[in-house]
């Protein structure tokens, strides 16, 4: 296909426009799709799909509209079919399942990853799932509901049943006899999961090392015991955790009683990752999350999404208009000082705002816990004393040499900035670490809460230093 005429510029530009080279691909292959669907040649299409990777195939499915998508989809082998599903958005796989037969359902969850099959049930409306669980194995539809009754973002929400586990007293020549007959249809097999007669976790085993070792050892002699695992009920973000400190591909999910019930895979991980990174982003932004796309998002959801906080910081916001009125006859006087009350909120408010992204990311990736309160206090404040005084020092200089304002309110001024820098990097750098620990989410104290707060102090602090200095 790469080939063909549809692809002459594409393969021109590739080594010139590299980063392009995959955008011009896509876009030529829907437009090649198109002309093979006007020409009604579905054999050439379902030719051109096969040559492809399952995850491009499922991303230019996305760009075509319900009955051109089922129709593309019909024309995909079993097992590609079943790959590119896994690849959908739920959007997309709810209208592929809406559209399908039961037949054609049938197949695709038997066929599907167990993990992959809960996502999906997960993702579905309740008629969809009441469809799907019709098409499910009499055999494995309690299991099914077993897994669905596991917490949202749970270890035990995020794990498949496919891995592949040994008897210690095997030996290596028999467990590659085992692994040939059963890891056709298992998710992994490159860590296999070493259990008792009891099902419970004893070790693990990795496929180069029963490659490599002598085939009458037993599983025993070459098994690893410092097994690193996770609970069903462990938060998905713990399991993140480990992941990444440990450099793992897959992680044995165990019970109470130490008993194997499943795995996770790095795949799965990844897209937690993705779920809880986007969630911060949220959070800090003072919107709350969602699991849908933004485009996938009806106009009423993103203001649900976003109206509760705003009007939490509006009405928040209120103890600023207080403040301020308390001062009004300090105001009165000198007329000058409300000229510099949005240059003082808004370098607090980007001051904190700093601080509290860089703890978050720190709590987020683990380098910076509760414990560490008094160095992260500590160094917030001799950056806030270094970043205050230059501050303070360039806005004392523009006040007075530039606006001509004087002494007193140059001096004013500049000392509440100094002093407000000095607030708002503490508080930046302590609020997530003290909500970390009442296990709160850290990215609540982000940008809007903080800058609320430190807006507060700081006209507290300007009008108190205006009173004092100017003898208001």
């Amino acid at each position: 296909m790469d080939s063909g005429p549809s692809y002459v510029i594409a393969s021109l530009t590739k080594p010139l426009l590299s980063p392009f080279y995959y955008y011009l691909k896509e876009e030529c292959m829907k437009k090649e799709i198109l002309n093979l669907l006007e020409q009604k040649n579905y054999v050439e299409i379902k030719k051109n799909l096969e040559s492809l990777n399952s995850a491009d195939v499922a991303e230019i499915l996305e760009e075509f509209d319900t009955n051109i998508q089922l129709l593309i989809f019909r024309l995909l082998q079993k097992d590609q079919a079943v790959e590119v599903f896994s690849h959908l958005s739920p959007v997309t796989q709810e209208n592929i399942i809406t559209s399908a037969t039961d037949k054609e359902i049938k197949i695709l969850v038997e066929e599907l990853f167990f993990d992959d099959m809960i996502d999906l049930l997960e993702e579905m409306p309740a008629h969809i799932v009441k469809r799907i669980l019709a098409n499910v194995k009499e055999n494995e539809r309690s299991l099914v509901n077993h897994f669905l009754n596991y917490p949202i973002n749970s270890a035990g929400s995020l794990m498949t049943i496919e891995y592949v586990d040994l008897k210690k007293n095997l030996s290596v020549k028999d467990a590659l006899v085992h692994l040939q007959k059963t890891g056709v249809d298992k998710e992994t097999i490159y860590t296999c999961y070493v259990i008792d007669a009891q099902r419970k976790l004893e070790g693990t085993v990795s496929l180069k090392d029963l490659v490599i070792s002598d085939e009458n050892k037993k599983i025993s002699d070459i098994m690893n015991v410092e097994v690193i695992s996770v609970n069903t009920l462990d938060d998905q973000e713990e399991v993140a955790r480990k992941f990444k400190k440990y450099d793992l591909i897959a992680m044995p999910v165990v019970d109470k009683e130490n008993r194997l019930v499943g795995i996770i895979t790095v795949d799965d991980i990844m897209d937690v990752i993705d779920d809880e990174n986007t969630e911060d982003f949220y959070k800090m932004a003072a919107i709350s999350p969602s699991d849908e796309n933004y485009l996938d998002t009806s106009v009423f959801g993103i203001a649900k999404q976003r109206i509760i906080w705003l009007l939490i910081l509006m009405i928040s916001a209120t103890f600023t208009g207080y403040i301020i009125k308390s001062f009004e006859t300090a105001l009165a006087s000198v007329v000058t000082l409300a000229m510099f009350i949005p240059q003082l909120m808004d370098t607090g408010g980007n001051a904190g705002s700093q601080s509290s992204t860089v703890i978050i990311r720190g709590i987020a990736l683990g380098t910076v816990k509760f414990r560490d309160g008094w160095k992260v206090l500590a160094k917030e404040f001799t950056v806030s004393i270094i970043v205050g005084l230059v501050l303070a020092a360039v806005n004392f200089l523009k006040i007075f040499f530039i606006d001509g304002l004087g002494v007193q309110i140059s001096l004013v001024v500049s000392l509440t900035l100094f002093c407000t820098v000095i607030i708002a990097k503490i508080i930046g750098g302590i609020l997530p670490l003290l909500a970390s620990k009442v296990r709160l989410d850290p990215a609540i104290m982000a940008s809007p809460l903080i800058t609320t707060i430190v807006d507060a102090l700081a006209l507290i602090i300007y009008f108190s230093l205006a009173s004092m200095i100017l003898g208001l």
